[in-house]
Parts: structure tokens; sequence; C-alpha cells
């Protein structure tokens, strides 16, 4: 770039993307005159799935905004909860996040999964069309214009991962509700219904089972289920301590 020379200042919150920002200073970027604000904050590594509010010179300023010599820009993280446009809050995960997809589904929040990579023009496409939240680390992937919204998966692990994605979009918990693995919604069923499914010893222990709409998997209260049901009570009481 060789143009108008502005200042950027990033909160803390987004040093993972740009690491001094975390020293609370301000850099000098050299920008090429004609490029918006929204491409020059991306092309300083963060997605503007991360980014709130914009301010120039104190005040309020979009993306779409071409800085000018000695404009001085906070950059500020979304805020949370975040209000995601349209109804209902829904999720799509890319192939790297399929324990995250799976404990979403246990909250029984609607969440589809990839689990092939279908290559980032394809998710993207997919979170247009079916109006999907994007969840993603892959940061090239949340750059792409046409999603219909997303976000960054700021942890490696899923227990983060999820408080995250609880304390971030503050999605409706109906836990039980849904088919961890297809998405599909569980109904009860008699035990005659998912008997091919069943090994002897399940069938003369188990009598409460429920079955997916959609792939009909049998669910029941199984060898796992006090770690799954531990998963769902942390969630619950992490939502009610937000209230």
């Amino acid at each position: 770039m060789n143009g108008p020379e502005i200042h950027v200042e990033f909160s803390p919150e987004l040093g993972l993307f740009v690491p001094h920002a975390r020293r609370g200073r301000a850099t000098k970027v050299v920008t090429d005159g004609a490029s918006s604000l929204g491409h020059v904050v991306e092309s300083l590594g963060v997605p503007l799935t991360e980014v709130g509010e914009l301010l120039v010179d104190g005040r309020a300023s979009s993306f779409s905004h071409v800085p000018a010599a000695g404009e001085s820009v906070e950059v500020r993280p979304v805020e949370r909860p975040q209000q995601v446009p349209g109804a209902p809050l829904r999720f799509l995960l890319d192939v790297h996040l399929g324990t995250l997809a799976r404990r979403l589904r246990l909250l029984g929040v609607d969440t589809a999964y990839e689990s092939t990579d279908i290559g980032d023009a394809a998710l993207a496409s997919r979170s247009a069309a079916e109006r999907r939240v994007m969840l993603s680390r892959d940061r090239g992937l949340l750059r792409r214009r046409e999603l219909w919204a997303g976000g960054y998966v700021y942890s490696t692990r899923p227990e983060d991962q999820l408080r995250d994605v609880l304390d971030r979009f503050a999605p409706e918990l109906r836990p039980w509700t849904r088919c961890t693995a297809c998405n599909g919604l569980l109904r009860d069923a008699t035990k005659e219904e998912v008997a091919d499914q069943l090994k002897h010893g399940t069938k003369r222990t188990y009598e409460v089972f429920a079955r997916c709409r959609d792939c009909g998997r049998a669910y029941w209260r199984g060898a796992h289920h006090d770690q799954l049901e531990a998963i769902v009570e942390r969630a619950l009481a992490y939502g009610a301590s937000r209230d």
C-alpha cells in the first residue's frame, strides 16, 4: 500500500488475531486510499465476523468507509450475546468441530455439521442458503463474503468451545431433543420399535427409548448417560448464571 496513513487500535479481546492489540497501542497503517475500512481490518488479520463497533475519530463508522489520512480507528469485538439477524438461530460447523457439533445437538441446538471437507465455497454457500451461523477455526473461511453469519471458535478444547458458543450466541437449549448423529428431532419410541438396534442386555435392562425421526437411530439411558448428563447440567447452569 502506498497511500494515506491511519492509526488503528484493536481491543485486547482481538489480540489472538493481532498480537500487538494486547499491549493496548495503536499501530500505523498505510492504506491504498481506495480500500474500505473492512478490507483494511481483514488485511491486518481480523475476520469481520469478530468485529463489532468501528469508531473513526471517536464516531461510529461502517465497514464500507474509506479511511482518510490521519484518521484514528478503534476496532471493537462483537457484543455478547451477539444478535444474529433472522430466526431461528441455527449453526453450521466444519469438519474439524465434530465434538462441538454433537454437544450442541445434545443440548437441542439446531446444528448442521459436515463430516468431510467439502471446501470453503460449499460451506459458505450452505451457510447462506440455510441461514446458518458458520462456526470455524478457519479464518479464511470466515472471510468469505457469502456467509450468512459466522463466528470464530477460539479454543481447541470442546468444553471451552461449547462455553464460548453459549456465551456469544446464547442459543435456546432444549436438551435430549435432537439426534447427536444427524441433527434430526427425537420422538418417544417403544422397545418393539427399536428392538433391532438393541443387544440382549439392553433389551432386558431398559424400558424408555427415543428414536430419531430422520435417521431412525435409537436412544436410551445407557452406560454413558451420566457423562452426557454432566455436560447438559453444566450448560444449563452456565446459561442460568448469565440471565
